[in-house]
Protein backbone atom coordinates (compact mmCIF):
# COMPACT_ATOMS: atom_id res chain seq x y z
CA UNK A 1 0.00 0.00 0.00
CA UNK A 2 2.92 2.34 0.69
CA UNK A 3 3.68 2.56 -3.03
CA UNK A 4 0.16 3.63 -4.02
CA UNK A 5 -0.11 6.08 -1.11
CA UNK A 6 3.24 7.61 -2.01
CA UNK A 7 2.25 7.93 -5.67
CA UNK A 8 -1.07 9.54 -4.72
CA UNK A 9 0.78 11.99 -2.45
CA UNK A 10 3.11 12.98 -5.31
CA UNK A 11 0.12 13.53 -7.63
CA UNK A 12 -1.55 15.69 -5.00
CA UNK A 13 1.66 17.68 -4.51
CA UNK A 14 1.91 18.30 -8.24
CA UNK A 15 -1.67 19.54 -8.34
CA UNK A 16 -0.98 21.94 -5.45
CA UNK A 17 2.19 23.18 -7.15
CA UNK A 18 4.47 22.01 -4.32
CA UNK A 19 7.26 21.20 -6.77
CA UNK A 20 8.24 19.29 -9.88
CA UNK A 21 7.84 15.56 -10.36
CA UNK A 22 11.45 14.63 -9.66
CA UNK A 23 11.64 16.86 -6.61
CA UNK A 24 8.50 15.43 -5.06
CA UNK A 25 9.51 11.84 -5.78
CA UNK A 26 12.99 12.28 -4.33
CA UNK A 27 11.61 14.10 -1.29
CA UNK A 28 9.12 11.34 -0.56
CA UNK A 29 9.99 8.77 2.08
CA UNK A 30 9.35 5.87 -0.24
CA UNK A 31 12.53 3.73 -0.37
CA UNK A 32 12.28 2.63 -4.03
CA UNK A 33 12.50 5.95 -5.85
CA UNK A 34 12.66 4.57 -9.39
CA UNK A 35 9.60 2.39 -8.86
CA UNK A 36 7.67 5.36 -7.52
CA UNK A 37 8.83 7.65 -10.32
CA UNK A 38 7.81 5.11 -12.97
CA UNK A 39 4.35 4.61 -11.46
CA UNK A 40 3.64 8.35 -11.13
CA UNK A 41 4.97 9.08 -14.63
CA UNK A 42 2.81 6.40 -16.21
CA UNK A 43 -0.26 7.47 -14.23
CA UNK A 44 0.28 11.02 -15.44
CA UNK A 45 0.69 9.84 -19.01
CA UNK A 46 -2.62 7.99 -18.85
CA UNK A 47 -4.28 10.76 -16.86
CA UNK A 48 -6.89 11.82 -19.48
CA UNK A 49 -7.80 8.18 -20.07
CA UNK A 50 -8.08 7.52 -16.33
CA UNK A 51 -10.31 10.58 -15.89
CA UNK A 52 -12.63 9.22 -18.57
CA UNK A 53 -12.71 5.75 -16.99
CA UNK A 54 -13.34 7.05 -13.47
CA UNK A 55 -16.17 9.25 -14.74
CA UNK A 56 -17.71 6.54 -16.91
CA UNK A 57 -17.57 3.92 -14.17
CA UNK A 58 -18.69 6.43 -11.50
CA UNK A 59 -16.09 4.93 -9.16
CA UNK A 60 -15.68 7.98 -6.95
CA UNK A 61 -19.43 8.27 -6.53
CA UNK A 62 -19.65 4.62 -5.52
CA UNK A 63 -16.65 4.80 -3.17
CA UNK A 64 -16.87 8.19 -1.50
CA UNK A 65 -13.98 7.45 0.90
CA UNK A 66 -11.57 6.71 -1.92
CA UNK A 67 -9.28 9.73 -2.47
CA UNK A 68 -9.30 10.80 -6.15
CA UNK A 69 -5.51 10.68 -6.62
CA UNK A 70 -5.33 7.24 -5.04
CA UNK A 71 -8.18 6.11 -7.29
CA UNK A 72 -6.20 7.19 -10.34
CA UNK A 73 -3.12 5.26 -9.27
CA UNK A 74 -5.12 2.13 -8.43
CA UNK A 75 -7.05 2.14 -11.70
CA UNK A 76 -3.87 2.73 -13.70
CA UNK A 77 -2.12 -0.26 -12.11
CA UNK A 78 -5.23 -2.42 -12.31
CA UNK A 79 -5.86 -1.86 -16.02
CA UNK A 80 -2.54 -0.76 -17.53
CA UNK A 81 0.18 -1.60 -15.02
CA UNK A 82 1.20 -4.59 -12.93
CA UNK A 83 -2.29 -5.61 -11.88
CA UNK A 84 -2.32 -4.40 -8.26
CA UNK A 85 0.46 -6.44 -6.68
CA UNK A 86 -0.02 -4.62 -3.37
CA UNK A 87 -2.57 -2.27 -1.85
CA UNK A 88 -4.32 -3.96 1.07
CA UNK A 89 -7.95 -2.93 1.52
CA UNK A 90 -7.76 -0.44 -1.35
CA UNK A 91 -6.68 -3.23 -3.68
CA UNK A 92 -9.72 -5.25 -2.65
CA UNK A 93 -11.93 -2.21 -3.19
CA UNK A 94 -10.55 -1.57 -6.68
CA UNK A 95 -10.91 -5.21 -7.64
CA UNK A 96 -14.59 -5.15 -6.68
CA UNK A 97 -15.06 -2.65 -9.50
CA UNK A 98 -12.79 -4.43 -11.99
CA UNK A 99 -15.60 -5.67 -14.24
CA UNK A 100 -17.19 -2.22 -14.44
CA UNK A 101 -13.84 -0.57 -15.17
CA UNK A 102 -12.91 -3.14 -17.81
CA UNK A 103 -16.29 -2.67 -19.49
CA UNK A 104 -15.77 1.09 -19.49
CA UNK A 105 -12.30 0.61 -20.98
CA UNK A 106 -13.72 -1.57 -23.76
CA UNK A 107 -16.44 1.03 -24.45
CA UNK A 108 -13.83 3.78 -24.63
CA UNK A 109 -11.79 1.81 -27.17
CA UNK A 110 -14.86 1.29 -29.35
CA UNK A 111 -15.77 4.96 -29.06
CA UNK A 112 -12.27 6.08 -30.10
CA UNK A 113 -11.92 3.36 -32.73
CA UNK A 114 -8.72 1.82 -31.31
CA UNK A 115 -7.80 -1.73 -30.39
CA UNK A 116 -4.81 -1.35 -28.07
CA UNK A 117 -4.50 0.41 -24.72
CA UNK A 118 -1.60 2.56 -25.89
CA UNK A 119 -3.68 3.81 -28.80
CA UNK A 120 -5.88 5.59 -26.28
CA UNK A 121 -2.97 7.92 -25.62
CA UNK A 122 -3.23 9.33 -29.14
CA UNK A 123 -5.61 12.27 -29.63
CA UNK A 124 -9.24 11.22 -29.98
CA UNK A 125 -10.85 11.69 -33.39
CA UNK A 126 -11.49 15.38 -33.95
CA UNK A 127 -9.29 16.40 -31.01
CA UNK A 128 -6.29 18.67 -31.33
CA UNK A 129 -2.97 16.84 -31.51
CA UNK A 130 -1.23 16.31 -28.18
CA UNK A 131 2.31 15.31 -27.32
CA UNK A 132 3.66 12.68 -29.73
CA UNK A 133 4.36 9.18 -28.52
CA UNK A 134 8.09 8.59 -28.34
CA UNK A 135 9.71 5.21 -28.85
CA UNK A 136 11.14 3.35 -25.89
CA UNK A 137 14.89 3.82 -26.06
CA UNK A 138 17.16 1.25 -24.41
CA UNK A 139 20.87 1.97 -23.99
CA UNK A 140 23.02 -1.14 -23.80
CA UNK A 141 25.36 -0.88 -20.82
CA UNK A 142 28.70 -1.93 -22.32
CA UNK A 143 30.25 -2.20 -18.87
CA UNK A 144 28.31 -5.44 -18.47
CA UNK A 145 27.43 -6.70 -21.93
CA UNK A 146 27.45 -5.84 -25.63
CA UNK A 147 24.82 -4.94 -28.21
CA UNK A 148 24.86 -8.31 -29.99
CA UNK A 149 24.25 -10.24 -26.77
CA UNK A 150 21.35 -7.98 -25.76
CA UNK A 151 19.79 -8.35 -29.20
CA UNK A 152 20.08 -12.15 -28.89
CA UNK A 153 18.50 -12.00 -25.45
CA UNK A 154 15.48 -10.07 -26.70
CA UNK A 155 15.13 -12.44 -29.64
CA UNK A 156 14.89 -15.32 -27.17
CA UNK A 157 12.14 -13.39 -25.41
CA UNK A 158 10.09 -13.32 -28.59
CA UNK A 159 11.08 -9.92 -29.99
CA UNK A 160 11.80 -9.48 -33.71
CA UNK A 161 14.98 -7.58 -34.55
CA UNK A 162 14.67 -5.48 -37.71
CA UNK A 163 18.30 -4.37 -37.98
CA UNK A 164 19.68 -0.85 -37.99
CA UNK A 165 17.19 1.92 -38.70
CA UNK A 166 17.69 3.84 -41.90
CA UNK A 167 15.65 6.90 -40.92
CA UNK A 168 13.81 8.58 -38.06
CA UNK A 169 10.54 7.74 -39.84
CA UNK A 170 11.39 4.05 -39.52
CA UNK A 171 11.60 4.44 -35.75
CA UNK A 172 8.09 5.90 -35.65
CA UNK A 173 6.56 2.87 -37.36
CA UNK A 174 7.57 0.31 -34.71
CA UNK A 175 4.78 -1.74 -33.14
CA UNK A 176 4.23 -4.97 -31.28
CA UNK A 177 7.39 -6.86 -30.28
CA UNK A 178 9.69 -5.40 -32.91
CA UNK A 179 12.83 -3.37 -32.33
CA UNK A 180 15.65 -1.63 -34.20
CA UNK A 181 19.20 -0.45 -33.68
CA UNK A 182 19.24 3.36 -33.64
CA UNK A 183 20.61 5.11 -36.72
CA UNK A 184 22.75 7.61 -34.78
CA UNK A 185 23.85 6.02 -31.51
CA UNK A 186 25.54 2.62 -31.90
CA UNK A 187 24.56 1.22 -28.48
CA UNK A 188 20.92 2.33 -28.46
CA UNK A 189 18.03 -0.04 -29.19
CA UNK A 190 14.59 1.30 -30.10
CA UNK A 191 11.28 -0.33 -29.17
CA UNK A 192 7.65 0.74 -29.67
CA UNK A 193 6.20 3.35 -27.28
CA UNK A 194 5.10 2.12 -23.84
CA UNK A 195 7.24 -1.02 -23.99
CA UNK A 196 7.88 -1.70 -20.30
CA UNK A 197 11.21 -3.15 -19.19
CA UNK A 198 11.17 -2.17 -15.51
CA UNK A 199 10.78 -5.81 -14.49
CA UNK A 200 12.97 -7.19 -17.25
CA UNK A 201 16.02 -9.16 -16.13
CA UNK A 202 18.36 -7.00 -18.19
CA UNK A 203 17.09 -3.82 -16.55
CA UNK A 204 17.11 -5.08 -12.97
CA UNK A 205 20.65 -6.43 -13.44
CA UNK A 206 21.94 -3.18 -14.95
CA UNK A 207 22.68 -4.61 -18.39
CA UNK A 208 20.39 -2.04 -20.02
CA UNK A 209 19.57 1.57 -19.11
CA UNK A 210 16.21 3.11 -19.95
CA UNK A 211 17.22 6.52 -21.27
CA UNK A 212 15.75 8.87 -23.85
CA UNK A 213 17.85 9.16 -26.99
CA UNK A 214 18.38 12.91 -26.58
CA UNK A 215 19.66 12.35 -23.05
CA UNK A 216 22.31 9.98 -24.47
CA UNK A 217 23.75 12.69 -26.72
CA UNK A 218 25.80 14.69 -24.16
CA UNK A 219 28.06 11.83 -23.03
CA UNK A 220 28.23 10.38 -26.55
CA UNK A 221 29.32 13.72 -28.02
CA UNK A 222 31.67 14.55 -25.14
CA UNK A 223 33.29 11.14 -25.83
CA UNK A 224 36.00 11.25 -23.18
CA UNK A 225 39.12 9.26 -24.05
CA UNK A 226 39.67 6.06 -22.08
CA UNK A 227 41.53 6.78 -18.85
CA UNK A 228 40.53 10.45 -18.68
CA UNK A 229 39.48 12.38 -15.61
CA UNK A 230 35.95 13.74 -16.09
CA UNK A 231 33.57 15.96 -14.13
CA UNK A 232 29.81 15.47 -14.21
CA UNK A 233 28.84 18.83 -12.77
CA UNK A 234 25.10 18.25 -12.14
CA UNK A 235 25.04 14.49 -12.04
CA UNK A 236 21.91 13.01 -10.44
CA UNK A 237 20.07 10.80 -11.24
CA UNK A 238 23.12 9.31 -12.97
CA UNK A 239 22.19 8.02 -16.42
CA UNK A 240 24.70 10.30 -18.13
CA UNK A 241 27.32 9.41 -15.53
CA UNK A 242 26.92 5.70 -16.19
CA UNK A 243 27.08 6.40 -19.93
CA UNK A 244 30.39 8.23 -19.52
CA UNK A 245 31.74 5.38 -17.40
CA UNK A 246 30.88 2.98 -20.21
CA UNK A 247 32.67 5.17 -22.76
CA UNK A 248 35.66 5.34 -20.39
CA UNK A 249 35.49 1.54 -19.89
CA UNK A 250 35.69 2.20 -16.13
CA UNK A 251 39.20 3.57 -16.56
CA UNK A 252 40.18 7.01 -15.38
CA UNK A 253 37.99 8.88 -12.88
CA UNK A 254 34.58 10.56 -12.80
CA UNK A 255 33.87 13.27 -10.23
CA UNK A 256 30.09 13.66 -9.89
CA UNK A 257 28.43 16.53 -8.03
CA UNK A 258 24.89 17.09 -6.76
CA UNK A 259 23.46 18.99 -3.80
CA UNK A 260 20.61 16.63 -2.92
CA UNK A 261 21.52 13.82 -0.51
CA UNK A 262 18.64 11.56 -1.53
CA UNK A 263 19.34 11.98 -5.22
CA UNK A 264 22.98 11.10 -4.63
CA UNK A 265 22.03 8.01 -2.63
CA UNK A 266 19.73 6.85 -5.42
CA UNK A 267 22.42 7.64 -7.97
CA UNK A 268 25.00 5.61 -6.04
CA UNK A 269 22.68 2.59 -6.09
CA UNK A 270 22.07 3.01 -9.81
CA UNK A 271 25.79 3.31 -10.62
CA UNK A 272 26.66 0.25 -8.53
CA UNK A 273 23.98 -1.77 -10.33
CA UNK A 274 25.38 -0.60 -13.66
CA UNK A 275 28.85 -1.81 -12.70
CA UNK A 276 30.42 1.66 -12.53
CA UNK A 277 33.55 1.62 -10.37
CA UNK A 278 35.66 4.65 -11.30
CA UNK A 279 33.55 7.41 -9.74
CA UNK A 280 33.48 9.69 -6.73
CA UNK A 281 30.23 11.33 -5.58
CA UNK A 282 30.21 14.66 -3.77
CA UNK A 283 27.29 16.42 -2.12
CA UNK A 284 28.43 19.85 -3.22
CA UNK A 285 27.33 22.77 -5.35
CA UNK A 286 29.58 22.63 -8.41
CA UNK A 287 29.91 26.41 -8.31
CA UNK A 288 31.75 26.07 -4.99
CA UNK A 289 34.33 23.62 -6.37
CA UNK A 290 37.77 25.20 -6.66
CA UNK A 291 39.10 24.72 -10.21
CA UNK A 292 42.65 25.10 -8.86
CA UNK A 293 42.30 22.21 -6.43
CA UNK A 294 45.04 19.69 -7.29
CA UNK A 295 42.42 16.95 -7.07
CA UNK A 296 40.99 18.17 -10.37
CA UNK A 297 44.26 19.03 -12.07
CA UNK A 298 43.85 16.17 -14.54
CA UNK A 299 40.20 16.89 -15.43
CA UNK A 300 40.14 17.28 -19.21
CA UNK A 301 36.44 16.64 -19.90
CA UNK A 302 33.34 18.14 -18.28
CA UNK A 303 29.70 17.26 -18.80
CA UNK A 304 27.41 20.11 -17.76
CA UNK A 305 23.65 19.52 -17.71
CA UNK A 306 22.44 22.31 -15.39
CA UNK A 307 19.00 23.04 -14.02
CA UNK A 308 16.71 24.40 -16.72
CA UNK A 309 13.04 25.05 -17.46
CA UNK A 310 12.48 21.45 -18.60
CA UNK A 311 10.32 22.80 -21.40
CA UNK A 312 11.41 20.09 -23.81
CA UNK A 313 10.06 17.17 -21.81
CA UNK A 314 7.24 15.41 -23.67
CA UNK A 315 5.71 13.87 -20.56
CA UNK A 316 5.75 17.19 -18.81
CA UNK A 317 3.45 17.36 -15.82
CA UNK A 318 0.36 19.37 -16.80
CA UNK A 319 0.46 21.42 -13.59
CA UNK A 320 4.00 22.64 -14.29
CA UNK A 321 4.50 25.98 -15.99
CA UNK A 322 4.36 25.23 -19.72
CA UNK A 323 5.88 28.56 -20.77
CA UNK A 324 8.17 30.07 -18.12
CA UNK A 325 7.93 33.80 -17.62
CA UNK A 326 10.60 36.05 -19.08
CA UNK A 327 11.88 36.68 -15.55
CA UNK A 328 12.16 32.95 -14.86
CA UNK A 329 14.02 32.34 -18.13
CA UNK A 330 16.43 35.19 -17.46
CA UNK A 331 17.14 33.87 -13.96
CA UNK A 332 17.82 30.38 -15.31
CA UNK A 333 19.99 31.73 -18.11
CA UNK A 334 22.00 33.80 -15.63
CA UNK A 335 22.69 30.70 -13.56
CA UNK A 336 23.55 28.67 -16.66
CA UNK A 337 26.02 31.27 -17.92
CA UNK A 338 27.65 31.40 -14.52
CA UNK A 339 28.06 27.64 -14.18
CA UNK A 340 29.28 27.24 -17.77
CA UNK A 341 31.91 29.93 -17.25
CA UNK A 342 32.95 28.23 -14.02
CA UNK A 343 33.31 24.88 -15.76
CA UNK A 344 35.54 26.38 -18.45
CA UNK A 345 37.81 27.84 -15.76
CA UNK A 346 39.24 24.41 -14.89
CA UNK A 347 42.80 24.78 -16.17
CA UNK A 348 43.17 21.37 -17.84
CA UNK A 349 39.72 21.11 -19.43
CA UNK A 350 39.95 20.43 -23.15
CA UNK A 351 36.36 19.57 -24.05
CA UNK A 352 32.97 20.30 -22.51
CA UNK A 353 29.42 19.25 -23.37
CA UNK A 354 26.69 21.71 -22.34
CA UNK A 355 23.12 20.42 -22.51
CA UNK A 356 19.60 21.29 -21.42
CA UNK A 357 16.17 19.73 -21.80
CA UNK A 358 14.86 23.17 -22.77
CA UNK A 359 13.56 24.47 -26.09
CA UNK A 360 14.14 28.13 -25.23
CA UNK A 361 16.83 30.13 -27.00
CA UNK A 362 17.55 32.02 -23.76
CA UNK A 363 18.81 28.85 -22.07
CA UNK A 364 20.60 27.44 -25.09
CA UNK A 365 22.14 29.46 -27.92
CA UNK A 366 22.12 32.69 -25.91
CA UNK A 367 24.00 31.10 -23.01
CA UNK A 368 26.61 29.49 -25.25
CA UNK A 369 27.11 32.67 -27.29
CA UNK A 370 27.52 34.87 -24.21
CA UNK A 371 30.09 32.55 -22.63
CA UNK A 372 32.06 32.13 -25.85
CA UNK A 373 32.27 35.92 -26.18
CA UNK A 374 33.41 36.12 -22.57
CA UNK A 375 36.13 33.50 -23.21
CA UNK A 376 37.49 35.30 -26.25
CA UNK A 377 39.50 32.91 -28.42
CA UNK A 378 40.08 30.32 -25.70
CA UNK A 379 37.25 27.97 -26.74
CA UNK A 380 35.37 27.16 -29.91
CA UNK A 381 32.24 25.24 -30.83
CA UNK A 382 32.70 21.80 -32.36
CA UNK A 383 30.51 20.83 -35.31
CA UNK A 384 29.40 17.51 -33.84
CA UNK A 385 27.45 14.71 -35.51
CA UNK A 386 26.93 16.31 -38.94
CA UNK A 387 24.27 13.73 -39.83
CA UNK A 388 21.97 15.03 -37.07
CA UNK A 389 19.04 16.81 -38.75
CA UNK A 390 18.28 19.62 -36.27
CA UNK A 391 20.93 22.26 -35.60
CA UNK A 392 21.14 25.28 -33.34
CA UNK A 393 19.12 28.39 -34.11
CA UNK A 394 21.03 30.80 -36.36
CA UNK A 395 21.36 33.47 -33.68
CA UNK A 396 25.15 33.87 -34.02
CA UNK A 397 27.88 32.64 -36.41
CA UNK A 398 28.64 28.99 -35.68
CA UNK A 399 25.38 28.24 -33.85
CA UNK A 400 24.68 25.55 -36.44
CA UNK A 401 27.42 23.49 -34.72
CA UNK A 402 25.00 22.93 -31.82
CA UNK A 403 22.35 20.22 -31.84
CA UNK A 404 18.67 20.49 -31.11
CA UNK A 405 16.23 17.64 -30.62
CA UNK A 406 12.44 17.64 -30.68
CA UNK A 407 9.56 15.14 -30.62
CA UNK A 408 8.45 16.08 -34.14
CA UNK A 409 11.85 16.04 -35.85
CA UNK A 410 13.94 13.50 -33.94
CA UNK A 411 11.35 11.47 -31.98
CA UNK A 412 12.94 12.45 -28.68
CA UNK A 413 12.34 14.88 -25.88
CA UNK A 414 13.22 18.48 -26.64
CA UNK A 415 16.94 18.91 -26.02
CA UNK A 416 19.95 21.09 -26.78
CA UNK A 417 23.64 20.13 -26.85
CA UNK A 418 26.71 22.22 -27.53
CA UNK A 419 30.28 20.88 -27.41
CA UNK A 420 33.03 23.39 -26.66
CA UNK A 421 36.69 22.61 -27.19
CA UNK A 422 39.77 24.53 -26.14
CA UNK A 423 41.36 26.17 -29.16
CA UNK A 424 44.56 24.51 -30.24
CA UNK A 425 43.50 21.24 -28.58
CA UNK A 426 42.34 18.18 -30.47
CA UNK A 427 40.52 15.58 -28.39
CA UNK A 428 41.34 11.98 -29.24
CA UNK A 429 38.62 9.75 -30.63
CA UNK A 430 37.91 7.08 -28.00
CA UNK A 431 38.67 3.60 -29.23
CA UNK A 432 35.64 2.27 -27.36
CA UNK A 433 33.22 3.62 -29.98
CA UNK A 434 32.19 1.44 -32.93
CA UNK A 435 33.54 2.42 -36.34
CA UNK A 436 30.37 4.20 -37.50
CA UNK A 437 30.35 6.37 -34.39
CA UNK A 438 34.08 7.08 -34.73
CA UNK A 439 33.56 8.29 -38.28
CA UNK A 440 30.69 10.56 -37.23
CA UNK A 441 32.77 12.07 -34.46
CA UNK A 442 35.81 12.47 -36.69
CA UNK A 443 33.72 14.46 -39.15
CA UNK A 444 32.76 16.78 -36.29
CA UNK A 445 36.32 17.18 -35.01
CA UNK A 446 38.37 17.23 -38.14
CA UNK A 447 40.28 14.22 -36.86
CA UNK A 448 42.01 12.37 -39.65
CA UNK A 449 40.34 8.95 -40.12
CA UNK A 450 43.70 7.25 -40.05
CA UNK A 451 44.27 8.29 -36.43
CA UNK A 452 41.33 6.28 -35.14
CA UNK A 453 41.74 2.69 -34.07
CA UNK A 454 39.57 -0.04 -32.62
CA UNK A 455 40.15 -2.50 -29.87
CA UNK A 456 38.37 -5.72 -29.20
CA UNK A 457 36.47 -5.87 -25.96
CA UNK A 458 35.66 -8.78 -23.74
CA UNK A 459 31.99 -8.86 -22.72
CA UNK A 460 29.92 -10.66 -20.20
CA UNK A 461 27.66 -13.04 -21.99
CA UNK A 462 24.00 -12.25 -21.22
CA UNK A 463 22.32 -15.35 -19.93
CA UNK A 464 18.61 -15.83 -19.81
Amino acid sequence: MALYSAAAAVLAGLERGDGGLKTLVYNSRFPHVRQLYALVSETLRYSPVLDALLAGAALLQAEKKLPPHLAKVLVYDLLFGKGLKCGGRWKALARRHRARLQAELARLKVQRKVSHNEDLLAPAEGASPGAPQLPRYVRVNTLKTCVDDVIDFFKRQGYSYLGKAASVEELSSLSGKKFLLDLHLPELLVFPPQTDFHNNQLYTSGHIILQDKASCLPAFLLSPATGSHVIDACAAPGNKTSHMAAILKNKGQIFAFDLDTKRLATMNTMLMRAGVTSFELAQQDFLTVDPRDSKYSKVTYILLDPSCSGSGMVNRVPTEEATPSAERLQALAGFQRKILSHALSFPAVRRLAYSTCSVHQEENEDVVHAVLQEQGSAFRLVNVLPSWPCRGLATFPGAECCLRASPADTLTNGFFVAVLERCGEEAAVPSSLPTSAEESLQQGRGVHPGTAHKKKRKKQRVKE
